[in-house]
């Protein structure tokens, strides 16, 4: 029941519409779906962007031209829904892993007060529209509520292109937005429980004359989702840093880069799906705390690089889902609604946040940024009437309306990220004292605490690369290995120390890897001669590659640290580096003739000393 109920509150369009033209067997409707999807992006994205508009307007004409709203090609709509649904997670796993922890917290005092603010009033809003048509309480209060939120995708889109995801503005905004999605995912929860007062009927039924539920049970329905969300938390920052980040390292230890992006994919994908079954929180609150979590590892940069093309990927198909569920008859139909909805979601939306960076005593180019970035529904909009429309609560042409709002705001929104741009300049030019010292103080406590994070995590990072660089000149040899492999020998090395006089290998012992000598000295003997090895040096790589026994005995002579390559993690390494096998291959080659002269020197010694004797 709680699966067929998911799938109630996820699927909007029309079931007879998602079925329309459907003329491929069941077994190729994936294919048929990622084929048409991507080819008709594609083509429309191109041609968005010679005409010098973004490529997701491109996107959106597609979903439309292969929506069931028009003719021609239909693609399925719940399965492309399903499909945009992981693009929305993977980018959200991606922005966790840019967006600390430490973040949230330091934006929180303009975040948390403000996005609620917002969606209160914008929410009132909403509701006083929809009684001028005539609408139910119940119907205006899940249309505003789908209205006030706005869409990650598009907000992190806008950020990323303007180079302004790492600046104070952008972490607000996209802080702001965690927020808004937390206070949905209440929603959400909330909504089947006072469905039967808001007009509709309960979960799962038709019944609109079944009892209403009670005061106690929505009481105790609220404290227990908020108990879920803080168990969620609470497992997430206090296990994942430890249990991510180790199996992580496991996984590169491997060497295998399939097997990592693999890994980083499952816990993506898995973390979202697990704290949605369980803790009955959104997929993009789950992928997106487990990006968090795994933010504070080494690994966060390998990860979000080897996860980047899947979330291009499958965004573009968030986007033309977005396109597929608009109806353009609407337009037609009740064009002064969609004005109306249009002009709540850009000016009404953008008007109330901005006000309420304003009232925290925040600086303006702060306040239209963050404006510019929430005039736009997504994600979250859909899934809210998609659900009222389930419970009975919203009637179709409310979903139409959010749907073509959508779609408007999200085209719309570049143009007004330049306006605000504009705004900026304008305001600076006019008012050059005022736009540095109004919230100055609150914006530069801000930004400090910002930098400082930032400086700590860039410490961290260049305390690795110091480490690695220190390694590469200590054991020169290492510099063949290719720049992007590099780090993995931090994982693959283990550790371990010797005392003067302790005998490091012994001849005819099995080799159990290979020896570099990051600090000491040891003496090699063999053939009855003694050769020094220092820092730099490196030894027990012949009896690995030629497969024999140790054919000679080691002994620290100094307080010695080793960093020791095991024999399984030595075949699969140089396996892959081809140029740094060849070096030690000829250094092994050189090193054999070495010990065969030797080895013939101290028989003809003793040859001559038994003659003489």
């Amino acid at each position: 029941d709680r699966f067929r109920r998911r799938r109630a509150t996820c699927s909007i369009g029309r079931p007879e519409d998602r079925t329309k033209g459907s003329r491929l067997p069941h077994e190729a409707t994936l294919i048929a779906t990622f084929a048409e999807g991507f080819v008709f992006a594609f083509a429309f994205g191109y041609v968005a962007d010679r005409l010098r508009l973004p490529p997701l307007v491109g996107y959106l004409v597609a979903g439309i031209f292969v929506g069931p709203f028009t003719p021609g090609l239909v693609v399925d709509g719940e399965l492309a829904a399903q499909l945009a649904e992981m693009g929305v997670i993977l980018l959200m796993f991606g922005v966790g892993l840019h967006f600390s922890a430490a973040d949230l917290l330091a934006v929180r005092a303009v975040a948390v007060p403000g996005a609620i603010s917002q969606i209160l009033l914008a929410t009132l809003v909403g509701i006083g529209l929809t009684q001028i048509w005539g609408w139910s309480p119940g119907a205006g209060l899940v249309f505003g509520l789908s209205l006030s939120v706005a869409s990650t995708v598009v907000l992190l889109r806008a950020l990323e292109e303007r180079n302004r995801l790492d600046t104070p503005n952008g972490r607000v905004a996209v802080g702001w937005l965690i927020v808004e999605d937390i206070a949905m995912v209440l929603a959400l929860v909330l909504l089947p429980a006072f469905a039967e007062m808001l007009g509709g009927h309960a979960a799962g039924t038709a019944d609109a004359h079944a009892a209403p539920a009670s005061v106690g049970a929505v009481f105790l329905t609220l404290v227990v989702t908020l108990g879920k969300i803080a168990a969620f938390a609470a497992l997430a920052f206090l296990l994942g840093p430890k249990a991510v980040p180790w199996l992580l390292a496991r996984v590169a230890r491997t060497g295998s880069r399939e097997l990592f992006t693999l890994s980083v994919l499952a816990l993506a994908l898995g973390i979202a799906y697990g704290s949605a079954e369980v803790f009955g929180v959104s997929f993009a609150l789950g992928a997106f705390l487990a990006g968090v979590v795994l933010s504070e590892s080494r690994f966060s940069h390998k990860a979000a690089a080897e996860s980047l093309p899947l979330q291009d990927a499958f965004s573009v198909l968030f986007f033309v889902s977005v396109g597929m569920l608009f109806d353009p008859s609407i337009l037609i139909r009740a064009p002064l609604s969609v004005l109306a909805v249009l002009a709540l979601i850009i000016a009404g939306k953008g008007l109330i946040a901005f006000t309420i960076v304003l009232l925290l005593r925040y600086p303006v180019d702060m306040g239209l940024v963050v404006a510019a970035g929430l005039v736009q529904i997504g994600e979250f909009s859909f899934i809210l009437v998609g659900l009222g429309s389930s419970l009975g609560i919203l009637p179709a042409e409310g979903r139409d309306l959010v749907l073509a709002g959508a779609l408007l705001s999200i085209v719309l929104n570049p143009l007004v990220f330049a306006a605000a741009d504009a705004l900026q300049r304008r305001w600076r030019a006019v008012r050059p004292a005022g736009a540095i010292a109004f919230g100055r103080r609150r914006y530069e406590a801000l930004e400090r605490e910002l930098v400082a994070i930032k400086r700590r995590n860039e410490e961290r990072e260049k305390a690795r690369a110091l480490k690695l660089q220190a390694l590469l000149e200590t054991l020169p040899v290492l510099a063949l290995v290719e720049s992007r492999d590099q780090e993995e020998l931090l994982l693959l090395f283990r550790p371990k120390t010797a005392t003067p006089g302790e005998r490091v290998i012994r001849r005819g012992d099995r080799a159990d890897g290979m020896y570099f000598i990051a600090a000491g000295a040891v003496e090699v003997l063999v053939s009855g001669r003694t050769i020094r090895l220092e820092a730099g040096a490196f030894f027990g790589e012949m009896a690995l590659l030629s497969g024999e026994r140790r054919n000679a005995d080691v002994t620290a002579v100094d307080y010695c640290q080793f960093l020791v390559l095991d024999r399984r993690d030595f075949g699969k390494f140089i396996s892959r580096h081809p140029k740094l096998r060849a070096a030690l291959k000829e250094m092994a080659r050189q090193r054999h003739e070495m010990n065969q002269r030797l080895s013939a020197d101290a028989a003809a010694t003793q040859g001559r000393s038994g003659d003489a004797g």
